[in-house]
């Protein structure tokens, strides 16, 4: 009555929230008033139970529960009805399901195990009529007739399952265990034959191997095992005849088997393997040549992928029983072999060609590099494009300087020059350094009419700067300068824009003293109307000039430089020619280059050029530093501008508005007392910095 006051007191309380709570939660609302109970003793149980003993004991308890009770049969009668009532109970498990083998197997133990034969038997075929095909149902079949020494029983047993099933091994296994047990080898023999005649697998005919040999039968194993390699011609199957022959000492038989072997196997079954264990076998019988004709033979046969183990092998032998040039051999062979591999691959990988070329070539052997290249040079490149062609054309020249050098073979090197060049499409492309190459072997070979033969086609067909150049070198080593001008000509003719040559031949005609053709030729070359390097041939030109003391004419060759571009380097480089004009009076001479610095001074003044204005006035200031006055050096450095900081418009886009950058610009002394907007500025700047002095001075009290 207590608790039924406490709970009203507790609805009455909460009767507000009542409404909005699930029912359910109101005998939860009840515990919480009530709060947890309490415990009075907390200390810990004199006996801890662990969980594994609970684990333990719930185990027990289930196998006692399981375990039927024991009936004792004391008499026959009792017998007779527990075996009348346990097979009713097969017999009805066997009614609701016949296909259920497990159940026929039960039964049939169990009359085995009440020493009822006929009755298990009938029972198994019984079984075999549902399902004649069952393998277990055979075994224990006959395992319950071998138990009860029935031999012949069992016997027919294992007749009919091999005939039913013959490709089921483990008949034929008991089976023949069977018959040798009981000391039957014969029959075991006949068994074994009637297996072989399936063509089992290996294990099968290991077995029958292995019973021979306990019965040191040696020639029915070899007939075996020829046999056995014939059905399952596998490299491992072969080594293991080889070994059961080299046990027996029969070693021309172990080499006939080997020679068999690779006869049979052939290029597309075969092994590293059988070469490696013939190899090794002949090493046993100190037959070293043998061993090495044998890894040779095994090495070109066999491809590089399914060699490796092999060229360990040959290697580890060459290094026991062979010579140094033996071990190179290896290695050649092992690299040859790589590239070769790699060339299936890729033909046209000229790296790989380079190579192997040169692997041969340390080997000796000409006949192998000859081959080499002719393999190389005939992978031609799949286009006209001269950019596939630069690699390819190595290959010749590396080809024809091996001939040259190496074999001295000097026709074939001859035969190679000119293969090659007509090979090379002229009309799209070409090579002058294969000209150049063929025409110094004819040097060499002194033969000068073809060596300028050949440049001369070489510069009719497909004239090239490198070729003239090359061409006009020849001559001025064989001192043919006539030769050397008319080559010179011939060049500005078919690039008169070409700098180089008008300077070359302008040097050629001062090298031979010829100071007027060598100005003529500079004249010739200053007035073309279009030059790819016109400052290196005007000064070449100038420098001429100069060195002959001739400086009104270099003078005058400034002042016409002057007059086609008015650069501040060239102004500059005027200054110091007329500082460095050696005419007797140095005052003068300084005159003349203060003159030509505030020519150049105006001149850029007036084409507005600032930041040539301000290289100007660093290189005037440095000369008037080392030869000018004190008061001529201020002058120049109150020419020298301000270096402000401004910002300029670079583009507008309508998403980004405006886009500004900051760039430097300069101010110039000269342009400010032009302008009354710079005076104004100037006022102001000096007025902020004297503000900035006075702000310093009363800081500083």
């Amino acid at each position: 009555m207590a608790d039924c006051d406490q709970f009203t007191t507790i609805l009455q309380s909460q009767q507000k929230n009542l409404f909005n709570m699930d029912p359910a939660q109101v005998p939860n609302l009840y515990k919480q008033q009530r709060g947890p109970p309490k415990i009075k003793n907390k200390n810990p149980a004199p006996i801890q139970i662990t969980a594994e003993q609970i684990l333990r004991e719930a185990k027990e308890r289930q196998e006692a529960a399981k375990k039927a009770p024991r009936q004792k049969i004391s008499d026959l009668e009792e017998l007779s009805e527990y075996r009348l009532r346990k097979r009713k109970e097969f017999e009805d498990t066997i009614r609701r399901n016949r296909l259920n083998i497990g159940s026929w197997l039960k039964y049939a133990a169990w009359e085995e195990s009440q020493k009822e034969l006929n009755r298990a038997r009938s029972v198994y075929e019984r079984a075999l009529d549902v399902d004649s095909r069952n393998v277990t149902l055979f075994i224990k079949y006959t395992e319950m007739e071998m138990k009860s020494r029935n031999v012949n029983h069992a016997r027919n047993l294992f007749d009919r399952a091999v005939t039913l099933l013959p490709r089921v091994d483990q008949f034929w296994y008991k089976y023949t265990y069977m018959e040798e047990m009981l000391g039957n080898v014969a029959s075991a023999r006949q068994i074994f034959e009637r297996w072989m005649q399936w063509e089992p697998d290996e294990s099968a005919w290991n077995s029958y191997i292995k019973m021979e040999k306990r019965y040191d039968e040696i020639d029915r194993a070899r007939a075996i095992y020829e046999r056995f390699v014939n059905v399952h011609p596998e490299p491992k199957n072969w080594l293991k005849w080889i070994k059961f022959e080299e046990e027996q000492n029969n070693l021309e038989k172990c080499r006939e088997i080997f020679s068999h072997a690779i006869e049979t196997l052939g290029d597309d079954h075969m092994d590293q393997k059988i070469f490696i264990a013939f190899a090794k076998f002949e090493t046993r019988l100190k037959e070293f040549e043998r061993a090495r004709v044998i890894y040779k033979y095994a090495l070109e046969k066999l491809p590089r992928s399914k060699s490796e183990s092999l060229y360990n092998a040959y290697t580890q032998f060459e290094k026991q029983y062979g010579d140094k040039d033996g071990i190179e051999d290896v290695v050649v062979g092992k690299r040859r072999a790589q590239y070769e591999e790699e060339l299936k691959t890729n033909p046209k990988n000229y790296d790989i060609w380079f190579d192997y070329a040169r692997l041969e070539e340390n080997a000796g052997d000409s006949e192998k590099v000859r081959e080499i290249y002719e393999r190389a040079i005939a992978q031609m490149p799949p286009t006209q494009e001269k950019r596939f062609w630069r690699r390819y054309i190595y290959l010749w020249i590396y080809y024809a300087l091996y001939e040259e050098l190496e074999a001295m073979d000097y026709e074939r090197t001859r035969q190679i020059y000119q293969e090659c060049i007509k090979l090379i499409p002229h009309k799209k492309f070409t090579f002058a350094k294969i000209w150049l190459l063929y025409a110094q072997f004819e040097v060499r070979q002194l033969d000068l009419q073809a060596a300028r033969k050949t440049l001369g086609h070489a510069i009719g067909l497909c004239p090239k700067d490198k070729l003239f150049k090359g061409y006009i070198e020849l001559e001025l080593q064989l001192r043919e300068f006539d030769r050397c001008r008319i080559l010179y000509t011939k060049y500005l003719e078919h690039n008169p824009a070409n700098c180089y040559a008008w300077i070359k031949f302008a040097e050629l005609e001062r090298m031979l003293g010829d100071y007027d053709r060598c100005r003529a030729i500079f004249e010739l070359g200053v007035e073309q109307p279009i030059l790819d390097m016109p400052e290196l041939l005007w000064k070449a030109y100038i420098d001429f000039e100069f060195s002959e003391d001739e400086f009104n004419k270099t003078r005058l060759l400034y002042e016409r430089l002057l007059e086609k571009t008015g650069h501040v380097k060239v102004w500059i480089s005027f200054a110091q020619f007329e500082l460095n004009a050696d005419e007797g009076d140095r005052e003068a001479a300084v005159e003349r280059a203060r003159n030509v610095f505030e020519k150049a001074y105006d001149n850029m003044k007036e084409k507005e050029l600032k930041e040539e204005r301000v290289l100007l006035l660093e290189s005037w200031k440095e000369f008037e530093s080392n030869n000018g006055t004190q008061e001529m050096l201020s002058a120049v450095e109150a020419k020298m501008p301000k270096v402000v900081k401004k910002r300029r418009k670079v583009e507008e886009t309508e998403g980004q508005g405006v886009v500004w950058e900051e760039y430097f610009d300069y101010i110039f002394p000269d342009d400010q007392a032009q302008q009354p907007n710079f005076k104004l500025l100037a006022i102001a700047h000096a007025w902020r910095s004297q503000q900035n002095e006075l702000q310093n001075q009363s800081s500083s009290s």
